[in-house]
C-alpha cells in the first residue's frame, strides 16, 4: 500500500499513458453507456416482421443483429482490454518499471455521476455484480461512499463501508481523461478488513472482567449466631453467589469470609449489565434470624491493560460502591465509572472505630499545618456551617490558626452565620475564596465539609491550590470525587454534623466546645434530618444526646428555622404549584427564580401529603436550572437526579443543570423518573 500512497500523492503517475494517442480516442468511446435497448429495438423489428410474415426481412434483420451482437460483444471485451491496460499502465511501479494491479476489489467510476466505468472481476465477485456493472453507481452499491473526498485532495475515505456484509476500507486517486469532454475518473481500492474486525471483536471479547463481590453486612449478619447458624449462612450466600455466576462460564473463589474474586470474559459482561446483575436483588432473599437481609456490592474492573490493572480497577470500584451506600454494582474502566442498582436506602452499618481513626489522623494533620481552612459546598447551609465549625474546634484545640472559607452574601444560613460572628473565638474567621488563596503556603491544609465533588465546592482554586485535602461527607460518592489524604465519608450517616461530632467525641473534651458550636452542629443535624424525621439512626440520637449536653438548646434551633411571614406564603405559592407526576411524586417547576432555602422547604413539605412518596422544585437561576428533591419512599431521588449531573443521597438530593430551560430540565427530569421506575 506504500506505493499505492506514493500514486495517491502525485508522485510517480507515468504520463506516457496520456501520450497514447490511440488509447486516448477510444477512452472517450468506451466511456460511453452500453446500447443494450438498440438490441431490444432490433430484436422488436425481427419479431414484427416475423408477425407480419415477411420471413425475408425477418431473417435479414435477425443476421444484422446478431452480426452487431457480435460485433458489440467483441467491443465491450476489448473496452474491458483497454480499461484494464489503462488501469494497469496507471499503476506503473516507477522504480520497477513493472505495471502493479492491485490484488483487491478495483472499480473505475466517473467522478461526475458515480457511473462505473470499470470493475475487476474481485469487485465484482465482492458486490455480487453477476448481472454486470453497466450503468450502475457506486452509491447504488454502496450508499455511504461519496466521492467528495477525492475532490478534497484526500486518499482514503474518513470511514469505513459495508459491501454485501463485509466491510472495507476504501483508498482512490483521481484523473483526467484526455478525451474531448475532459471526464475526470476515480480509481478506488477496496482492502477487505472484514477478518481483521473479527479478529480485533474477539479480542476484545476475550478481555478479562475482574470482579470483586463484597458481602456489604456481614458482621451483621452473623452477629450473636452460633457457628452451626454460621455456616448454614454462608452456605446459603455461597450457593446464591454460584448460581448467579455460573451462567457467564467464568471462575469464581472465595478469597474471605466476606469477599469474592469472580473472574470472567468481556464477551459476558452486557449480558450482566442487562440482567440488572439480578444478584443485588436474589441475595436480599438471604436473611439472618434477627431477619437483617444480606446486601452486597460488586466492583468490576474493565479495559486494564493487565491482570493487575483490571484488578486495582475492581478495588476502586467497590471502594466507589461502598462509599456511595453498598448493594449496587459499579464499572470501573480506563476512564470512567458506571452504576447499577443502588436504588435502595442505605442502612446504617458503620463502625466507630473508623471515626476515632479518623479523628486522629486529622488531628495529626492539622498539627503538621501551618494554618487550616474549612470549606464546605456553594451557597452553605447549616449543615455546611455546622460541620465547618466542628472542625473549627478541633483546630483550637491544637492551636492552629483557621479560617472558614464561605460567601458571606450567598448562603443558607445567615441567621446562625450572624449569631457566629458574635463570638470572639470565630469574630474575623470567614473569608472569601480569593482571600484564602492569598494567605494559603505550601504547608496549608484544607478540610472539604458536607460535599465531596470538586465542582460543588466553595472555591475550586482553594481546592486546587492547596495539596493536603482532608473529606467530611454524608453524600453518595460521584464518579469525580475528591481524592483526600484523610476522609471521614459515610453515606449511611445523616449529615456531615453528625459525623463532626462524633470526631469531636474522641479527640477534644468536652468542655473544649464552645455552645456556638455545638448549637451550630445540632442545627446541622436538625436541617438534614427535618427534625429527626428522616435519616435518623442512633448515631443520630447519640451526637444529638451529646450536643445538648454540651449546651446545644433545640428550641433555638428551631428559632434558625423559621421563616418570616413572606417567605412562608413564597413557600406555599410553590407547593400550590406542584403538579402529580406517576401518582405519587409532586413535582413543582417555576419559571421565577427563588431561594434555595424555600425550595427546599417547599420539597420538604410536599412530603407532608399523604400518598406522595417524593417531591421535586425546580427554578431557574440565571441561564442555570436547580433541583431540589426529597424522598421518604421507594423511590431514590440521588439515583434519579444522577444522570442530570447532581448527587445527594436516597432521601435528599439536588442538581444545578446549565444552560438550559425550565421546561427542558422538566422533560429530562421525569425521563429519568421514568427510567428509574422501568428499571
Amino acid at each position: 500500500m506504500s506505493k499505492i500512497a506514493e500514486l495517491c500523492a502525485g508522485k510517480g503517475i507515468p504520463e506516457p499513458i496520456w501520450e497514447v494517442e490511440t488509447m486516448n480516442k477510444k477512452l472517450g468511446r468506451y466511456l460511453e453507456p452500453a446500447s443494450w435497448v438498440f438490441f431490444a429495438v432490433l430484436g422488436a423489428f425481427v419479431v414484427a416482421a416475423a408477425a407480419f410474415q415477411n420471413f425475408i426481412l425477418a431473417g435479414c434483420e435477425a443476421a444484422l443483429t446478431i452480426l452487431l451482437l457480435a460485433l458489440y460483444l467483441r467491443q465491450r471485451k476489448q473496452r474491458k482490454a483497454v480499461l484494464q491496460n489503462y488501469l494497469q499502465s496507471a499503476l506503473v511501479i516507477p522504480e520497477a518499471g513493472t505495471p502493479a494491479l492491485p490484488p483487491f476489489p478495483t472499480v473505475m467510476v466517473r467522478m461526475a455521476d458515480g457511473v462505473i466505468t470499470y470493475a475487476n472481476e474481485d469487485f465484482a465477485s465482492a458486490a455480487d455484480l453477476h448481472d454486470g456493472f453497466t450503468d450502475r453507481t457506486i452509491t447504488e452499491l454502496v450508499p455511504e461512499l461519496k466521492l467528495d473526498w477525492l475532490t478534497e485532495g484526500k486518499h482514503e475515505f474518513p470511514f469505513d463501508v459495508t459491501v454485501k456484509g463485509r466491510r472495507y476500507r476504501v483508498y482512490g486517486i483521481q484523473n483526467r481523461a484526455n478525451d474531448a469532454a475532459g471526464t475526470m475518473l476515480a480509481i478506488l481500492f477496496f482492502s477487505d478488513l472484514t477478518e481483521l474486525y473479527l479478529v480485533r471483536d474477539e479480542y476484545i471479547r476475550s478481555r478479562p472482567v475482574m470482579s470483586i463481590i463484597l458481602i456489604d453486612n456481614y458482621e451483621e449478619l452473623t452477629k450473636n449466631l452460633t457457628e452451626g447458624a454460621i455456616s448454614t449462612l454462608n452456605a446459603q450466600i455461597d450457593s446464591t453467589i454460584t448460581g448467579w455466576t455460573e451462567q457467564y462460564n467464568g471462575l469464581l473463589r472465595r478469597l474471605e469470609r466476606s469477599r469474592y474474586l469472580f473472574l470472567f470474559e468481556r464477551r459476558d459482561l452486557n449480558r450482566a449489565i442487562q440482567d440488572k446483575f439480578s444478584l443485588l436483588e436474589q441475595i436480599h432473599q438471604i436473611t439472618s434470624p434477627a431477619g437483617l437481609a444480606a446486601s452486597i456490592s460488586l466492583g468490576l474492573g474493565v479495559d486494564g491493560a493487565t491482570f493487575d490493572e483490571c484488578y486495582r480497577f475492581a478495588s476502586l470500584a467497590i471502594e466507589m460502591s461502598l462509599s456511595r451506600g453498598g448493594d449496587q454494582a459499579v464499572i470501573k474502566d480506563r476512564y470512567n465509572f458506571s452504576f447499577y442498582g443502588g436504588r435502595t436506602r442505605e442502612a446504617d452499618h458503620r463502625s466507630k472505630v473508623r471515626s476515632r481513626v479518623t479523628a486522629n489522623s486529622i488531628m495529626e494533620l492539622i498539627g503538621q499545618s501551618s494554618q487550616v481552612f474549612i470549606m464546605g459546598h456553594k451557597n452553605a447551609d447549616l449543615d455546611a456551617v455546622g460541620a465547618a465549625m466542628g472542625i473549627g474546634c478541633l483546630c483550637r484545640k491544637k492551636g492552629r490558626k483557621f479560617k472558614i472559607v464561605l460567601d458571606l452574601d450567598n448562603n443558607a444560613a445567615e441567621k446562625l452565620i450572624a449569631e457566629i460572628r458574635q463570638v470572639p473565638e470565630y469574630k474575623d474567621a470567614f473569608i472569601s475564596g480569593q482571600e484564602a488563596l492569598l494567605l494559603c503556603d505550601s504547608h496549608s491544609i484544607l478540610v472539604v465539609v458536607d460535599t465531596n465533588r470538586p465542582d460543588q465546592v466553595e472555591s475550586q482554586s482553594l481546592l486546587e491550590a492547596i495539596s493536603k485535602v482532608c473529606v467530611v461527607d454524608h453524600h453518595r460518592r460521584a464518579a469525580d470525587y475528591i481524592e483526600p489524604v484523610v476522609q471521614l465519608h459515610e453515606p449511611y450517616a445523616s449529615s456531615a454534623s453528625e459525623l463532626t461530632t462524633e470526631l469531636l467525641q474522641y479527640a477534644v473534651d468536652k468542655s473544649d466546645v464552645l455552645p456556638i458550636e455545638a448549637k451550630s452542629l445540632l442545627a446541622g443535624i436538625f436541617l438534614d434530618t427535618k427534625s429527626f424525621n428522616v435519616r435518623t439512626g442512633e448515631r443520630t440520637f447519640e451526637a444529638a444526646a451529646y450536643l445538648r449536653q454540651l449546651g446545644a438548646d433545640p428550641v433555638e434551633v428551631k428559632v434558625l428555622l423559621q421563616n418570616d411571614f413572606q417567605d412562608t406564603m413564597a413557600k406555599y405559592q410553590i407547593i400550590r404549584s406542584a403538579r402529580l407526576y406517576r401518582q405519587e411524586i409532586a413535582i413543582a417547576a417555576l419559571n421565577a427564580a427563588t431561594s434555595r432555602v424555600l425550595a427546599a422547604q417547599a420539597a420538604d413539605e410536599l412530603l407532608n401529603i399523604s400518598g406522595l412518596s417524593a417531591s421535586f422544585v425546580l427554578y431557574p437561576d440565571g441561564d442555570t436550572v436547580i433541583i431540589s428533591a426529597r424522598s421518604i419512599g421507594k423511590a431514590n431521588v440521588q439515583v434519579i437526579l444522577e444522570p442530570l449531573g447532581g448527587g445527594g443521597n436516597a432521601a435528599t438530593a439536588g442538581a444545578q443543570m446549565k444552560h438550559t430551560t425550565v421546561k427542558d430540565a422538566l422533560d429530562q427530569l421525569m425521563a429519568s423518573i421514568d427510567r428509574f421506575y422501568e428499571k
